[in-house]
Formats: structure tokens, sequence, C-alpha cells
């Protein structure tokens, strides 16, 4: 080993310790050999409103001549938004070039968390019109398809998972017969510290309405970009109802261009037939044939995050 790359290596370990010595369990380990990890940062520890997964892999030459590269993991975190956070993260590595930065990003990620909580919490009046207004716009869809308790309504399964060139995919199913399970579905997957440190989970649901007829339907690509389409694609082919499929991806630092789509869609469909949400190949296609078009609802979860660094 080179005596540069020897030094590097030094530093590299000696900065993965501290970071582990500082943050306890919000730092997590993704791959040590390709030296890929991630930190779960919030607002608050005790009472988070806001809350990032940032994932790194550090290259050989850091921190000596190239930064981490990295990849910002949250649902809300999109547009302008994304886009002046990365700025700051990189701006950060230009003032400081030749030093461990890693610290320095966390603290940088969780003030910008702390500044978000206090300028958008919005007050108990607000709060209380806002859900007005929501359910106004949402009961003529929703209230057909409301369970009489939601949360008893979950359950879910998980695939195998299936790893290529270091990047490992499951997938995760729960039925949902109303939009707020999705949320639900979510909000309980995240709290499994694996699924919540993916590089992207994607997901699909499909809900079908009796009386109207028709679907409710919305997908997330989560930084992997047409990945949500394509799983929805999937579901529609498949003609499933009533149902959500979260595809988590662990990037292993090799990219696989489009094969990353296959490994989804496979994850995908191994769990909707494993748990017999399929018809057969012939009802499919004559479903499919038949189907009127779909309506798809939009509730601030399935806007384009932005595009992925990893591929």
């Amino acid at each position: 080993m080179a005596e540069g790359d020897a030094g590097s290596d030094q530093r590299q370990n000696e900065e993965i310790e501290a970071m582990a010595a500082i943050y306890g369990e919000e730092w997590c380990v993704i791959d040590d050999c390709a030296k890929i990890f991630c930190i779960r940062i919030s607002d608050d520890i005790d009472d988070p409103k806001w809350t990032l997964c940032l994932q790194v892999m550090l290259p050989n030459e850091y921190p000596g001549t190239a930064p981490p590269i990295y990849q910002l993991n949250a649902p809300w975190l999109k547009g302008q938004e994304r886009a002046d956070l990365s700025n700051s993260l990189e701006e950060i590595y230009i003032q400081n070039i030749g030093e461990s930065i890693l610290y320095l990003w966390v603290e940088k990620i969780r003030d910008v968390l702390i500044q978000k909580s206090q300028m958008t919490e919005p007050g108990p009046d607000v709060k209380k019109k806002t859900e007005e207004e929501d359910v106004e716009c949402e009961d003529d869809l929703i209230l057909a398809c409301q369970p009489e308790n939601p949360v008893k309504a979950l359950d879910f399964g998980i695939s195998e998972s299936q790893t290529d060139r270091r990047s490992t995919f499951q997938a995760h199913l729960a039925p949902v017969v109303c939009p707020k399970q999705v949320k639900m579905v979510l909000a309980k997957l995240y709290e499994n510290k694996k699924i919540a440190s993916a590089t992207h989970n994607i997901y699909a649901y499909r809900i079908y309405c009796e009386d109207k007829q028709t679907f409710l339907q919305d997908c997330e690509d989560d930084g992997e970009t047409a990945a949500g389409g394509r799983l929805l694609h999937l579901m529609e082919i498949l003609n499933v109802r009533n149902v959500m499929v979260v595809v988590s991806r662990w990037y292993g630092g090799i990219l696989l261009g489009p094969d990353r789509f296959k490994h989804i869609n496979n994850c995908a469909r191994n769990i909707l037939v494993e748990k017999n949400y399929t018809n057969s190949p012939e009802e499919s296609s004559k479903a499919l044939g038949k189907n009127k078009k779909c309506s798809s609802w939009r509730n601030g979860l399935s806007e384009n995050p932005g595009v992925s660094i990893y591929s």
C-alpha cells in the first residue's frame, strides 16, 4: 500500500471511530469494506419533527484530495431545498479541503433541521384549519375506503432480499384501504433503523373504492428516478388492489444501470405473488384491457425528490 493511501486509511478509521463514539446508535455501518455509512439526523433527539438520513461512501483519496460521496435521504427534501443543502455541504468541503468533514456535515444538517422546525411549526389554529381543508378536499374519495381501525388493519409481508454487485434490494408489502394507512405504513417501516437508512425506499400503492368504481393510486421514487412509476406500472399490469409495496435499496458502491429497475420490480412481483395479490396472467390481461383510466391521488408524498447520485 502506498504511503499516501496508508495515511488516508488511518485518518478515515480514526474519523469513523470518532463518529461512532459521538453519535452512538445514530451512526450505522452499511458496508465496512466499501466504507459506506449512514447517520440518521433529527432536529430534536427526544421529540423529532424533521429527520434526514445522510449516507456517505469514503473514497480512498478522502480526506486528502477527494470529498465523501454522499446521498441525502428524506421524503420531504425536494427541489430548491435539496439544492441549498447540497450547496452548503459542498461549501464546507471547499473550506476544509484535506480535513475530515463528516462531523461538520452532520451538524450543518442538524442546524438546517432545527431552523426548519422553528420556521415551519404551525400553531394550533393553523393546524386545525389545515386539517379541515384537507378533509374537505379528500372526503369524496376517502370516506368510502376508510376502515374502522386503520392501525389494527396494518399487516406486513417481507420478501427475500436480492443482492447484485453489493447493492441489496428487499420489498415490504402491506394491505391498505385508505390513504391514512399509507402514511402509517411508512411511519412504521421507518421505525426500523435498517429500512430508514436505505439509500432509497421506493413505493407504490393502489386502493380500489367500490362505490366510485375507481382507484386511488400513487408512487414515490425517493431519489431513484423513475423507479416509483415503473413499480406502479407493474402493479397496474398485475391488476392488484388495496395493497402497498415498498422496495428498499441499499447502495453498494457499484453502479447497476437499468438492472436496478429489474431488481426492484422482481422483489415487488415476488412478494405480491407470494401474498396472493396477483390474478392469473389471463385475468390480469383481461382486466387491464377493460380497466378505466385510474385516478391519481396526490397528498404531497409523491413529488419527485430529485435525481439520485447513485444508479
